[in-house]
């Protein structure tokens, strides 16, 4: 995606390349995409001008007396969708406007952009990497698997391979820089891993990355689901976050004379991040199914600890180039990829923050396999862990001013209203093991 397009590039590309529609796309409070086509015709009004809608349907959006919005394409996220058939189609995801033209405070990526704006007023940028994990079933009604492959095996040019391979490939033709992928560690399950940028256009990379991945799988006659934990005694999908914040060209994590290599504000934002990732959970592990994941074992950090190379830890400093400026960042493993980048990096961003604003002390890093820890381990090491369900997660979210100040009012109130109608929603159905458990005895 060349961020430096601007209107009348848009325009010119889309007549030269004679594209007949354009999508418009923007995020509801959960991250699903939302979106409408346009026409050619209706371009340059649209860029100039937004395109007005209802917004009284979308999740989190405007009440009914009130959903008058405009959605402003951003010229600068303009892409040329390659995997349509026919007559060429643009993109561009929208910020959502009042009728008034100020900005809508149920706009996600508005949030983002005021949090980012609060950090450069501190002279950083924040630089962010996921690494976004997914399933690839026959269909969506069941989850069979297409493999029986393991952690990096090199499987045959299967279905599920093939997929993978036609997602980056049309992912470049888009624009996006793809740093590496390979199977992962359950059968049937990818990784395909964004090159780092600013989180702005990350966020806006992962929505597209998500929508792009479903369409070509389905091409396929395939499903490809980021559900965090679609299959119950195996590993669960992530999206670790590798993250740093630079100040021009230099990367204020980077201390040469650090034994971890980590400065003093790497180490407060560490602080931070950890101090508030109970609070946060609900943003980056937004759904009943993402606690599924967070439990241990199966490779999900829920301990509430850092560490450098130790993979258990919910924070670990990769040491692939240890001493390398540029490659110094920090990696948060709990988010997974189901949850609203833009809301997610936020929150991560904004805790990091409080780490260095407040002075928060970093803890010594564990060095050891916390999964295989005893209770009374725990106890001794003083280990606290991430909410264990969706509800737990809801009730320290409601009391965290962190989240309300990161989220504003209108978001942080109808997250989390939402999600108390999902949990109830969960919490009325029967569900297969207890079917299962108890209808034979009781």
């Amino acid at each position: 995606m060349d961020r430096n397009f601007k209107k009348e590039d848009v325009l010119k590309i889309c007549k030269e390349k004679d594209v007949k529609f354009i999508r418009l796309f923007f995020a509801d409070i959960t991250g699903q995409m939302k979106g409408f086509s346009i026409t050619f015709e209706e371009l340059e009004r649209a860029l100039e001008e937004g395109m007005g809608f209802d917004g009284s349907s979308i999740k989190g959006f405007a009440r009914i007396d009130e959903s008058d919005m405009v959605a402003l394409p951003d010229p600068k996220t303009f892409v040329i969708l390659p995997y349509i058939e026919g007559e060429k189609e643009g993109a561009m995801i929208c910020d959502i406007l009042n009728p008034d033209r100020s900005h809508y405070e149920g706009d996600s990526r508005y949030i983002l952009k005021k949090e980012l704006e609060k950090i450069g007023e501190k002279g950083f940028t924040f630089y962010v990497g996921p690494e976004l994990e997914f399933f690839i079933f026959k269909n969506d009604k069941s989850t069979e698997m297409l493999d029986e492959g393991g952690y990096f095996d090199v499987t045959t040019l299967d279905a599920a391979s093939e997929v993978r391979r036609e997602i980056i490939l049309t992912l470049e033709d888009m624009g996006i820089k793809i740093e590496y992928s390979h199977h992962e560690v359950a059968p049937s399950q990818h990784e395909i891993d964004l090159r780092y940028t600013d989180a702005l256009t990350m966020a806006d990379i992962v929505m597209f990355y998500r929508m792009v991945a479903k369409e070509i799988a389905s091409k396929h006659g395939l499903y490809l689901t980021f559900m965090p934990k679609p299959i119950y005694g195996i590993n669960g999908s992530g999206m670790h976050t590798h993250q740093s914040l630079f100040k021009g060209d230099k990367n204020a994590f980077f201390d040469p004379k650090d034994e971890f290599f980590l400065s003093d504000i790497a180490k407060k934002y560490i602080a931070g991040l950890l101090y508030h990732s109970k609070e946060i959970t609900l943003v980056c592990n937004q759904w009943v199914n993402s606690y599924k994941r967070l439990v241990p074992g199966y490779e999900a950090p829920v301990y509430i600890c850092w560490a450098r190379r130790n993979r258990s830890t919910l924070i670990r400093v990769p040491m692939y180039r240890p001493g390398k400026e540029k490659s110094t960042r920090i990696e948060f493993r709990s988010p997974d990829p189901a949850c609203n980048p833009y809301l997610a990096f936020a929150c991560m961003v904004s805790a990091g923050l409080k780490g260095i604003e407040k002075n928060y002390s970093l803890p010594d890093p564990l060095e050891i396999d916390v999964y295989h820890l005893t209770e009374e381990d725990r106890k001794r090491l003083n280990l606290d862990v991430l909410p264990g369900s969706l509800i737990e997660a809801i009730e320290i979210a409601e009391r965290s001013d962190l989240l309300k100040e990161t989220l504003g009012e209108h978001i942080f109130e109808n997250l989390i209203t939402a999600k108390k109608i999902e949990w109830d929603e969960y919490r009325k159905r029967i569900h297969e093991y207890e079917i299962k458990t108890y209808l034979p005895i009781l």
